[in-house]
């Protein structure tokens, strides 16, 4: 056989963002805390991270999972999630994905109508919970870490003028700003203005402050843009497009960013414990959230919420690395 290595993984969606869980094809991480086997991957396997998740077999816009175990009591797995660009403390959209996918590929066992899964990331303990019907997935919300906001109304200059943004942290951390202020629609033909904006804001922000998280240094940094605008559907509470530092617009309306935003406008008096909100993306997918209840992380006002979603299995596949390919290793272009 010519391959040099071969891969297994199951691929599903939420909300139009992918996930690729690898089942086959990586070597055991040695029994470690996660961050330490995140080290490990990185430092030892990262070309598996290129292999799977850039192009040819993936794209700039896929999130990848490995599971491995956790040395923390009552944790069901540990889970790296990384993409083409590197490794993310958390993902909403992969973590219902996630779920939906140990599940719905019996994995996991059902245990009634509210399955329950814990998990530890980079960012903590999530537990999510599967609401299961005919022996199928339905939806899963997953109850979040403490997410708070740092900077309120932080001026920032963009297109020759000052605009406000906020900077949050939902597991990632984000500069939220409005589309209005921004001058832009959100629509997915508008994607490349979409994009540029975003971009824009993340670069200014960067330059004018430290994004740092005020118990754990491991959390610094930002991880991309939310822009806000109004829903098309009224039923729904706003729209978002959360631009990445790559670039790439979700197609979701990204967990960790609704978490970021909630915990902005809990803050304003905006938003109360147990009020649904309800974020449509730019491809008209939806994400529901609620904060389940308060508390305050390094002096910070901080909310608990929870994000639901549903996540749809789109394939099984079989990936080969033939040495003689001269793009196997992987590339990205956005």
């Amino acid at each position: 056989m010519r391959w040099k290595e071969m891969f297994s993984t199951i691929d599903a969606h939420v909300g139009g963002q992918p996930l690729r869980l690898i089942t086959f094809g990586v070597p055991n991480l040695k029994p470690a805390p996660l961050r330490e086997q995140i080290a490990e991957m990185e430092s030892k396997h990262d070309h598996i991270r290129g292999w799977l998740l850039a192009e040819p077999r993936g794209h700039a816009g896929m999130t990848g999972a490995l599971l491995v175990p956790s040395l923390l009591p009552d944790i069901d797995y540990g889970v790296i999630f990384m993409s083409s660009g590197g490794y993310k403390p958390m993902s909403g959209h992969g973590m219902i994905a996630l779920a939906t996918t140990l599940i719905d590929s019996g994995t996991v066992s059902i245990d009634g109508p509210d399955t329950r899964i814990t998990f530890e990331t980079m960012a903590g303990v999530i537990q999510a919970r599967a609401s299961v019907d005919n022996g199928r997935v339905r939806g899963v919300r997953f109850r979040n870490v403490p997410s708070f906001r740092t900077h309120k109304d932080l001026e920032i200059p963009y297109e020759g003028r000052k605009v406000k943004v906020d900077i949050a942290y939902g597991a990632n951390w984000y500069a939220i700003v409005h589309a209005e202020d921004l001058g832009i629609v959100l629509e997915a033909d508008k994607s490349l203005r979409i994009k540029l904006a975003g971009l824009a804001i993340a670069k200014a922000v960067t330059e004018q402050i430290e994004v740092k998280h005020p118990t754990d240094p491991a959390l610094d940094g930002l991880f991309g843009t939310v822009i806000l605008g109004p829903p098309q559907n009224d039923e729904n509470t706003s729209r978002n497009a959360t631009v990445y530092l790559n670039g790439l617009i979700d197609r979701s309306p990204c967990g960790t960013g609704m978490s970021a935003t909630m915990a902005c406008m809990a803050e304003d008096g905006l938003l109360q414990v147990g009020q649904p909100f309800v974020s449509e993306s730019i491809m008209l997918s939806t994400m529901t959230g609620r904060i389940s209840t308060t508390t305050e992380v390094g002096g910070f006002p901080a909310i608990i919420p929870e994000i639901a979603g549903r996540g749809q299995i789109t394939g099984m596949h079989q990936f080969f690395i033939d040495p003689s390919d001269p793009l196997g290793k992987g590339f990205v272009l956005l």
